[in-house]
């Protein structure tokens, strides 16, 4: 029996596999490594939820990384609002580059 279709079976299933895990995005990559322990996604979809559209989502993303001490720069939490809208809530991006706002307000 050769083992060559095993050896490529492998192969195949290691680059395949470092594939998926490259093609994480950023935002993706600081939500699961930072939120997605409290986080359901039940969060995303419940009735009462605080983000009602791409403005709202990016601010409560602002506030969670702050309330967690993450110190993510305005590039990360831009990041993670585009995976949390392009995944959950299909919001309308803002033309230009968006703006981030802490939230007391001042600019991040």
């Amino acid at each position: 029996m050769s083992t060559y279709p095993l050896a490529a079976c492998i192969l195949v299933g290691a680059i395949l596999s470092g594939t998926s895990a490259g093609a994480q995005s950023r935002g993706e990559l600081l939500y699961s490594t930072h939120c997605i322990a409290c986080h359901t996604t039940q969060v995303h979809w419940r009735d009462r939820r605080l983000a009602t559209d791409w403005k709202s989502l990016q601010a409560q993303v602002a506030r969670w990384q702050a309330a967690g001490s993450l110190n993510w720069s305005d590039e990360d939490i831009i990041a993670v609002t585009s995976h949390l809208n392009e995944r959950f809530y299909g919001f309308k991006t803002p033309s230009g580059s968006p703006v981030v706002l802490t939230p007391t307000g001042g600019r991040h």
